[in-house]
């Protein structure tokens, strides 16, 4: 299999009058997703440039995937931009990905106007003709290969600009094979999405769902904002699997939406994003106790997850594992010096090699090649290595425990963050001169600490225009004077006693 495009017309062939996908509004089968693919394929072709990425500003919907893989079809990639991001953040994006303009749709008009953008963009509503372009489809499908790029999301970036991590058609295929086969996800499961879809926990389920021939239902965000709504929504679906960010299960756990309904037919819970609270999995598991509940790790540089944890007992005195690599994927802990660390209890940073590594940092070939080297215990030949910035140590079990980030890079609300993207932000608000961000792991939040004559409301109305809402501080403090470590850094330990 070379790309999706056979995934997904192999699965389209066996089951073309099946359900693929389903939102709140619209069902669409196997048959005439591929036909609606094909058709806006044959529309994006002549609005964007072959084999450059498409940028798509709408919010998730069975719609969002049509234009998705009519991307594919067209022999492009697709950056999905998400329709809450302020106006820096879409600017940045686009000129990051070289592209002068947007897919989107007239529902969304209004909001990205509203943002202030004043760029161009492509309707979907003008373009879709409903032709079919088969010679030039076919001579796409022949063109694209394993190492084509098959998407383009956006991780936060230490220098203040997003990075685009590009993946390509091998390494999806190559997860999704043995992701799907671990976990016994088959065509009998309704995988309940969750994750927005430039956030690659959806990954899993998009591919998921097409390799195996099964069916995704949409879950709409705001049904998480009422756990009464979501349990229903589980139950009217049948949904079976759950492939969801930590904070999103523990939404359901922490506002007790168990004690309303219990969605029965979920046989599979996997988790991400963040570590997973004992309590809450256990709140889990007590409620649906047959379910195969699994921990996955791993960064959108190695194609969605590295490792996982078939969780079978819970021990109140450890963490939950991050566990064992991936069939065709290695994993190794490195220590300062470069030396592979294997003792027990011993940190080490987190590398990953394999098929799984993505194809790096798009129009970035600093930070490229800074995160992607070759592997410094092969003497021999060069073989590609991803460093992740996460420190990790091995049980006495032989499984692996995640230990947290070597640097100020964070995983905050199921995303992953580097504090310094917001330092540079504050530090672009006027009357700010400098700024430094904590995570506090005691109220489980940023807070934020700056010099400078600027209110903190006036900050903070800032910062709301120039990040996502998750990055924004919970709490800000203006200091007099950063306290300073022997080394003349500013010392973090001592700031958060000013108060958090």
């Amino acid at each position: 299999m070379n790309n999706v495009l056979e995934m997904l017309e192999k699965s389209a062939d066996r089951n073309p009058d099946k359900i693929l996908f389903e939102d709140e509004n619209t069902q669409i089968t196997y048959k005439d997703f591929v036909i609606k693919a094909k058709q806006a394929a044959t529309a994006i072709k002549n609005e964007f440039v072959s084999g450059k990425a498409v940028p798509i500003y709408m919010d998730k919907s069975v719609d969002t995937l049509i234009w998705m893989f009519g991307t594919i079809y067209a022999g492009s990639f697709y950056t999905i931009v998400d329709i809450a991001h302020p106006l820096t953040r879409i600017e940045s994006i686009l000129a990051t990905l070289d592209v002068n303009k947007m897919l989107t749709s007239q529902v969304y008009v209004a909001k990205l106007e509203k943002a202030g953008y004043t760029g161009d963009y492509i309707l979907s509503e003008d373009i879709a003709t409903g032709e079919i372009d088969e010679e030039f489809i076919n001579s796409i499908r022949t063109r694209h290969n394993a190492l084509s790029p098959l998407y383009c999301n956006f991780t936060s970036g230490s220098t203040g600009i997003p990075k685009g991590v590009v993946v390509g058609h091998a390494s999806v295929i190559d997860f999704i094979t043995y992701f799907t086969e671990l976990f016994n996800i088959t065509e009998n499961d309704i995988i309940g999405n969750q994750a927005p879809f430039d956030f690659d926990v959806s990954v899993k389920d998009i591919y998921s769902t097409i390799y195996t021939g099964a069916t995704m239902a949409i879950i709409p965000k705001k049904k998480f904002s009422f756990p009464m709504e979501l349990m229903d929504y589980l139950i009217d679906k049948n949904i079976t699997t759950l492939i969801w960010a930590v904070s999103a299960l523990c939404i359901i756990s922490t506002l007790k939406g168990f004690t309303y309904k219990v969605p029965d037919k979920i046989n599979k819970v996997i988790f991400s994003g963040e570590v997973m609270p004992i309590k809450q999995l256990k709140i889990w598991k007590e409620y649906i106790p047959d379910a195969m509940y699994v921990n996955v790790y791993g960064p959108t540089e190695v194609t969605c997850n590295c490792t996982y944890h078939i969780v079978d007992e819970i021990d109140d005195n450890k963490n939950i594992p991050i566990g064992k690599p991936f069939p065709n994927e290695k994993v190794i802990l490195l220590d300062e010096d470069d030396n592979l660390v294997t003792q027990a209890g011993a940190d080490g940073e987190i590398c990953v090699l394999g098929q799984c590594l993505s194809l790096g940092y798009y129009n970035n070939e600093v930070q490229t090649k800074k995160a992607f080297v070759n592997n410094p215990l092969n003497k021999a030949y060069n073989e590609l290595m991803y460093r992740t910035g996460d420190l990790a140590y091995y049980g006495e079990d032989g499984l692996l425990y995640y230990k947290g980030r070597i640097d100020f890079q964070i995983k905050h609300m199921g995303h992953r963050i580097e504090l310094g993207e917001i330092e540079n932000a504050m530090e672009s608000v006027e009357n700010v001169e400098r700024a430094c961000c904590i995570f506090n792991k005691d109220i489980n939040n940023i807070v934020a600490y700056y010099k400078g004559e600027a209110q903190v409301k006036e900050v903070k109305r800032a910062l709301r225009a120039k990040l996502p809402a998750y990055m924004v501080p919970i709490k800000m403090h203006a200091v007099e004077e950063f306290p300073l470590t022997k080394n003349g850094k500013i010392d973090r330990n001592e700031l958060l006693k000013l108060g958090d």
